[in-house]
């Protein structure tokens, strides 16, 4: 693994499929829903390239112990200066709704629990700051949550999911919430920015004009105002 200074600085992207890009649509006119890559992306579309090299290396469905196992195995092509762009939690922080609609008295634990999210997310940090890289976290899109019950509860016993929710969909978006929130303490802890995506979409009005039907992919419309708030920290052009 290179050390040296290099004249082009390279920008990695991991994440999941908010960094990649992925939207949903309607198929055959129901409602079960497509995922497709907007061809220009979120990240692409916001820096100046300048020389500089892109590489996302997102996935759909991806959480942040992921993306760390991966960030390990590309290390070696990270350089001293390069900058990464990471963006975790929206997978991280959601349930197996099957086994909740299943057995809606039981206790259910997120895919990472918080502790575990925020250890992984620090040592994902502290390798690329090992090795010389600018890493960047972004924080989450908001959640809508009672598109993403909808979405979440189809083909399932919505009534059980609602139960085991304390008939308040709203506690989605609340524990949704909690992950953002450590998203910018660890900014904070570990010392790197953190751009800040959620509030550009929260101070929108008609907010759902701007996501897909699930309630958690922002559509073509949500990515674009994405987009423009990466680009105007300026952090991928330093």
């Amino acid at each position: 693994m290179s050390t040296q200074q290099s004249s082009t600085k390279n920008i990695f992207v991991f994440g999941d499929s908010i960094t990649k890009g992925v939207v949903t649509i309607p198929v055959d006119g129901h409602e079960s829903l497509k995922y497709t890559v907007n061809p220009e992306g979120i990240i692409r579309s916001s820096f100046h390239s300048g020389g500089n090299a892109m590489r996302n290396l997102s996935r759909t469905g991806s959480t942040v112990k992921q993306g760390l196992d991966k960030i390990n195995r590309h290390l070696s092509q990270i350089q001293q200066g390069d900058t990464i762009v990471m963006e975790f939690g929206g997978n991280d922080c959601n349930f197996d709704w099957s086994a909740v609609a299943a057995n809606p008295d039981a206790e259910h634990t997120p895919i990472v629990p918080l502790a575990q999210f925020s250890e992984f997310y620090s040592q994902a940090v502290s390798v690329l700051l090992s090795v010389g890289a600018k890493p960047i976290l972004l924080s989450l899109p908001a959640l809508l949550p009672q598109r993403f019950f909808d979405y979440v509860s189809r083909n399932l016993n919505r009534d059980n999911i609602l139960r085991w929710l304390g008939g308040d969909v709203c506690f989605i978006s609340n524990w949704h919430e909690k992950y953002n929130l450590e998203i910018f303490k660890l900014g904070s802890q570990l010392n790197v920015p953190v751009i800040d995506i959620t509030s550009v979409l929260l101070e929108r009005r008609n907010l759902g004009d701007y996501y897909c039907p699930d309630g958690m992919h922002p559509n073509a419309s949500g990515q674009a105002i994405i987009a423009e708030v990466v680009a105007q920290s300026g952090l991928l052009d330093s």
